[in-house]
């Protein structure tokens, strides 16, 4: 695509009371010539990073369960099992993952391998995500996690058999976008399927 394919005409803050969500109105070159004119409203959402822990030993992943207002809305009963995850808040990507693995899991990693980066949801949000693994071992488990409760967390620290995870996103049990990513990717990259070779 040509950089004059897309123009900005216009941005509007309609609201910035958790996330800044702006109206904005671009033009649009078709691919037949045409100059379309649309808006969309958009949240100007922070860049994050997650991180899914897993023990090659145990052949176990540690996972948290917190509640989001969106599934909830949504029809779901809003508890997620999910990653670590959270907004980098000016950090690099893999040192807000290892922070945020020890502030929600309890759990002290030395290094993150990173595994994808993505758009979470580009139609409605501006938000990239920044997906790792680790390693972690049950000895360096240093407190219960929970989250920052100042920040309104509440988050319970669960660690499932990696193969019962899978199964878990076959049943819809799992259904976290970014989770389920990880987990696909531990499946194909790292720990393979029960009795296979990784």
């Amino acid at each position: 695509m040509s950089s004059d394919t897309v123009r900005i005409v216009r941005e509007e803050i309609l609201s910035d009371h958790y996330l800044p969500l702006k109206n904005v109105t671009y033009a649009l070159r078709r691919h037949d010539g045409d100059l379309q004119v649309q808006s969309r409203e958009v949240y100007d959402s922070a860049d994050g990073a997650a991180v899914l822990l897993y023990n090659r030993t145990h052949r176990s992943v540690v996972l948290t369960r917190q509640f989001r207002v969106g599934a909830r809305l949504a029809g779901h009963d809003g508890f997620l099992l999910e990653a670590a995850a959270g907004t980098l808040d000016g950090a690099d990507p893999a040192t807000r993952a290892l922070a945020e693995a020890r502030e929600e899991t309890g759990y002290d990693i030395d290094r993150v391998q990173a595994a994808l980066r993505l758009y979470a949801s580009p139609a409605s949000t501006t938000e990239r995500i920044h997906l790792f693994v680790a390693e972690y071992e049950r000895e360096r488990r240093r407190d219960g996690g929970g989250g920052n409760a100042g920040e309104g967390e509440d988050i319970e620290v669960v660690e499932l058999d990696f193969d019962d995870a899978l199964a878990m996103v076959e049943t819809g049990d799992i259904v976290d976008a970014k989770t389920v990513l990880l987990l696909m990717y531990l499946e194909r990259k790292v720990l393979g399927r029960h009795g296979e070779a990784s």
